[in-house]
C-alpha cells in the first residue's frame, strides 16, 4: 500500500475549513496533520480569498518549518501577486470553485512529488510575467533566466569540464583575476563554499 501524504490545511474562514476538512478526509491518499507535526507535513493546503501579506507570511513560515510545497486555494489573484505567490512557496494553485476533494487530492499528490500544477490562465499570465522580466530587467543587465550572465555560465561550464583557472582564462581571453572574481561572485551570491561546490551546485540546479 502506498504511504499516505501528510497534509497541513489552513483556512481563515471556519466554514471553508470545515468544508475542506470534510472533503479531504474522504481522500485515502492524504492524512491531515497540524502545523507543528514532526516530521513536518509534506504538503500544505492554504485557502484564502487573496494572497494578502498574512497569507504570504504564513506560506513562508510553513516553508521555514520544513513544509516547502504549498497548494494555494484562492478566489482572486492579480498579475502583481503571481511572482510573490511562487516565491512564497506555492507550487500549485487551485481556484476555490474547483476545489473538490478529488481535485485537491490529485493536486496534493503532484505537489508532494515535486510537480507544479497551475490553471491554464494563471500559467499564461505567469509566462507573460517571466517574459517581461527577461526582456526589461534581466537581458539589459546581461543576465539569463538561470541567474547567470553569459560570462559566468561560460566560466562554470569550463570549470565543470576540468579546466583550471589558467586554462579558462586562456580559452575565454580573460585575465586570471577575472576568472577568479567570477567564481568568487558566484560562490558569494549562492552562498557556496568554494569552486568545486559552485560547479556541483550549477550542475545539480541545471544552471549550466
Amino acid at each position: 500500500m502506498t504511504a499516505q501524504i501528510s497534509v497541513h490545511l489552513h483556512a481563515d474562514d471556519p466554514i471553508i475549513r470545515a468544508g475542506l476538512v470534510a472533503e479531504l478526509r474522504s481522500c485515502r491518499e492524504l492524512t491531515l496533520v497540524n502545523a507543528e507535526s514532526d516530521p513536518p507535513a509534506r504538503v500544505a493546503i492554504v485557502a484564502a480569498e487573496s494572497p494578502d501579506e498574512p497569507t504570504l507570511a504564513l506560506m513562508r513560515s510553513l516553508r521555514a518549518r520544513g513544509c516547502p510545497r504549498t497548494v494555494l486555494v484562492i478566489n482572486t489573484l492579480n498579475d502583481n501577486d503571481l511572482l510573490e505567490v511562487v516565491e512564497a512557496g506555492a507550487c500549485a494553485i487551485v481556484w476555490r470553485w474547483e476545489a473538490t476533494g478529488p481535485w485537491l487530492a490529485q493536486t496534493a499528490v503532484k505537489a508532494a512529488s515535486g510537480e507544479a500544477a497551475l490553471p491554464a490562465d494563471i500559467l499564461s499570465r505567469l509566462l507573460r510575467q517571466v517574459t517581461r522580466l527577461q526582456h526589461h530587467v534581466l537581458r539589459p543587465r546581461g543576465i539569463g533566466l538561470n541567474g547567470l550572465s553569459a560570462r559566468e555560465a561560460d566560466v562554470l561550464r569550463l570549470a565543470a569540464e576540468g579546466f583550471d583557472t589558467d586554462d579558462i582564462a586562456a580559452k575565454l581571453a580573460y585575465s586570471k583575476r577575472t576568472v577568479t572574481n567570477v567564481i568568487r561572485d558566484i560562490t558569494v551570491r549562492y552562498q557556496l563554499r568554494n569552486r568545486t561546490h559552485a560547479v556541483a551546485y550549477a550542475i545539480r540546479e541545471g544552471l549550466i
